[in-house]
């Protein structure tokens, strides 16, 4: 089915819908280099306003990807809630962001929308939405998750502490991991990248974050961010495994270039909830939410497996996959590829606008690795601006690294401070669970959302003086 749009005296046509949704998306150099973006600001403008006009059930009648040969796209169409859906079905593109703008598109009728929109749908309303319409309608979506803490209600801002040390050393791990607690951070996850990836050393880990965990009664989880064949392996020898981490795409082919496909992610699903690791809650029931995804855009285009789509179509898919398994975290790991998909830190800010937005509408409990790679053009002062941008929209959770710096896998992200500077300035607070821990082991002032008690809390003191000592 051909498109097209008139702009004075030029009309601009194109081919097919996906050539239409790579025209309409904002600019970006991963985009440009698959040869899928437009070649004029003209040309991106006809697009979006040709987009504007196009019905949103058009996405339920023409695959961007084929259903026949993509198990995502069967997930997508097969399990499509058309009775959520029926709301908004008569809309265009266009009539549909003006109705998530307007005060009916509300917290509740968000929530029961979700199923019915595909991620086509959200990724094509994103191409026409201000950064401020990325902000206002995130905000109002609401995606709540539980383990052994609970994630996302309003007004909360969680953190992954990730205390990465380029050898797995554990006392430079225990210290990282100290400096984070002490900063109220931690209440998403304690996430390990291990430098050293294979079972053993995975098991290593898992125990020694839950040795921490439990000899402090933290309200919080662990994961080892490894293979899920490897975290398999590792629950299969008794390991304490709270969360399956894997790295998800937004297409068969690029997660079979991850190693995985989705019974995979099922079978490992089951194994984690078997364990029933998760607390037990005031409402009697269990933490069920057990999976832990990552993703980014450009992973599709970096293994050839975007079948000729724009990157955050293709990103906004891979939250479809994630809404299958009911993870407790999703995180867009922003600007982590590099340059070669989103150039610089207008284009990342823009990237992880879209992203948190996309993942909230379908659903999907989002959170943002708010980072840059050395060689992109960005910096610490972008960065800035897209966490506060991200904690103004409701983003679940962020990153907590020493000093904003990974030493093991050499990139740029948030502090510590920056939680902190979050949670001050815009009122937020960690997860329920979580800050009362924070108030009982005196890290945070009693009745204190956020200001550090001084002098050191007596029981961590003794354990950096154990640390020092090591």
């Amino acid at each position: 089915m051909h498109y097209s749009h008139t702009i004075g005296p030029h009309r601009y046509q194109f081919a097919d819908l996906r050539t239409l949704m790579g025209r309409a998306s904002p600019l970006r150099s991963g985009d440009l280099l698959s040869g899928v973006a437009a070649s004029t600001m003209q040309e991106r403008m006809a697009a979006q306003m040709a987009l504007a006009d196009l019905p949103l059930r058009t996405f339920l009648n023409e695959a961007l990807v084929p259903y026949e040969t993509d198990e995502v796209t069967r997930l997508i169409i097969d399990t499509h809630d058309a009775q959520a859906f029926a709301p908004v079905a008569h809309l265009t593109v266009g009539d549909f962001r003006n109705w998530l703008l307007g005060d009916q598109a509300d917290t509740a009728a968000l929530s029961a929308l979700a199923p019915g929109l595909t991620p086509e749908m959200v990724a094509a309303v994103s191409k026409i939405c201000r950064l401020q319409d990325l902000v206002l309608i995130a905000r109002k979506c609401s995606v709540v998750t539980r383990f052994r803490g609970t994630i996302g209600l309003p007004q909360r801002l969680a953190t992954r502490l990730q205390p990465n040390h380029p050898t797995d050393d554990a006392a430079g791990i225990a210290a990282s991991l100290l400096d984070g607690l002490l900063h109220g951070c931690g209440d998403a996850v304690i996430g390990i990248n291990p430098a050293t990836d294979n079972v053993a050393q995975v098991m290593r880990l898992l125990h020694m974050l839950d040795e921490v965990i439990a000899g402090y009664a933290i309200p919080t989880q662990s994961c080892i961010l490894t293979h899920v064949t490897n975290t398999l392996q590792a629950m299969a020898r008794g390991a304490p495994v709270d969360l399956v981490f894997q790295s998800i795409g937004g297409t068969e082919g690029t997660n079979r270039s991850f190693g995985i496909d989705l019974a995979l992610l099922s079978e490992a699903r089951q194994a984690a909830l078997a364990l029933q690791r998760g607390a037990l809650f005031d409402d009697g029931a269990r933490g069920q939410h057990v999976m832990y995804f990552e993703t980014g855009q450009g992973s599709a285009l970096s293994a050839n497996a975007h079948h000729g789509c724009d990157q955050q179509t293709i990103e906004a898919r891979a939250y479809a996959v994630a809404r299958a398994y009911q993870p407790l975290l999703v995180n867009t790991v922003v600007g982590f590829i590099g340059p070669e998909y989103l150039y610089n830190g207008k284009q990342i800010i823009r990237a992880g606008l879209e992203d948190h937005f996309c993942g909230k509408l379908l659903g999907v409990p989002m959170g943002c690795d708010v980072c840059y790679t050395n060689h992109a053009e960005a910096d610490s002062d972008d960065m800035d601006a897209l966490l506060t941008l991200l904690c103004a929209a409701g983003c679940n959770f962020i990153m907590g690294i020493p000093g904003a710096d990974d030493i093991m896998l050499n990139y740029q992200s948030t502090s510590f401070h920056d939680a902190l500077v979050m949670r001050q300035t815009l009122g937020l607070r960690p997860g329920t669970e979580f800050e009362a821990w924070l108030q009982h082991m005196q890290v945070f002032e009693p009745g204190s959302q956020s200001r550090l008690a001084q002098p050191l809390p007596a029981a961590f003191a003794k354990t950096l003086q154990r640390l020092e000592s090591a």
